[in-house]
């Protein structure tokens, strides 16, 4: 019970801070979706090209949805470390895997507002030049997968805080790699073959992403995907990256709590 209320306090906690901060959040819902448009207009040539605003749309959606959620999991868990709350959490009976779980409840739903909000205007765009969005239940699937691959990159960026100080720039500097060389806006299959195997191995993003293209562009199904590495990987990839950040999370907690740093930043 002390877990779940705990974590429940955590969920609610992160909720409240992301409405207090509805202004910053109106912004992002309004910058993240002219990024897509300048992006595809880059891409275009100047012009909002057809073939280029649905492969472009699945990609920007799910780096928006990273960006979102990983940062909101780092700045809040930095921001504790930085005013002596963390410390004091390790001083009750709470879990503190009920504490960080609730962090990435939390730092999820906060980013749907965004991601959500690119999805309406490349839907928009896309029906106003007489096109369609194509709906799949299968891609549910994929969608799942990004979401679990990201909440173990928070979990790996959030352990790194509690040993490694001025860890903010491999955040950013990580979403702008995926952003570049994740299969985001350019596809895995067109990028050099070394580029493309390391995306598919460690971006969280990248299986989900090419996924989703495989079956609402090209109609395919889960069981024969034809790029990527199938739906094998596309399963055990985000559950082994979560696997990674667990372990390394709990390696990296346990050694900020033997040297007593964990209320020093």
């Amino acid at each position: 019970m002390t877990a779940a209320r705990g974590f429940a306090a955590e969920v609610r906690k992160g909720l409240l801070n992301f409405a207090a901060g509805w202004r910053e959040a109106l912004i992002q819902m309004i910058t993240f979706p002219l990024f897509y448009l300048l992006i595809v207009l880059f891409m275009g040539r100047g012009q909002l090209r057809a073939d280029l605003l649905l492969p472009v749309l699945l990609g920007t959606v799910a780096l928006t949805f990273i960006h979102e959620q990983v940062n909101r999991v780092f700045w809040s868990y930095l921001g504790d470390i930085q005013s002596g709350v963390l410390e004091q959490t390790y001083l009750t009976s709470l879990p503190s895997a009920a504490l960080i779980l609730g962090r990435q409840v939390a730092a999820a739903i906060s980013a749907l507002p965004t991601a959500l909000a690119v999805l309406a205007t490349g839907y928009t765009v896309i029906t106003l030049q007489g096109g369609h969005l194509p709906v799949d239940a299968q891609v549910l699937v994929p969608l799942a997968a990004i979401v679990l691959g990201t909440c173990g990159l928070a979990l790996i960026l959030c352990g790194l805080t509690l040993v490694f100080k001025r860890i903010e720039i491999v955040t950013q500097l990580s979403v702008a790699v995926y952003a570049i060389a994740g299969g985001t806006l350019v596809p895995l299959a067109a990028m050099p073959d070394p580029v493309a195997f390391l995306s598919r191995l460690v971006v969280p993003i990248a299986p989900g992403i090419e996924a989703m293209r495989d079956i609402l562009l090209g109609g395919h199904s889960l069981a024969a995907l034809p790029t990527g590495w199938g739906l094998g990987w596309l399963l055990a990839q985000p559950l082994l990256i979560t696997g990674a950040g667990v372990v390394l999370f709990n390696r990296l907690e346990h050694l900020a709590r033997r040297r007593g740093t964990l209320g020093r930043y």
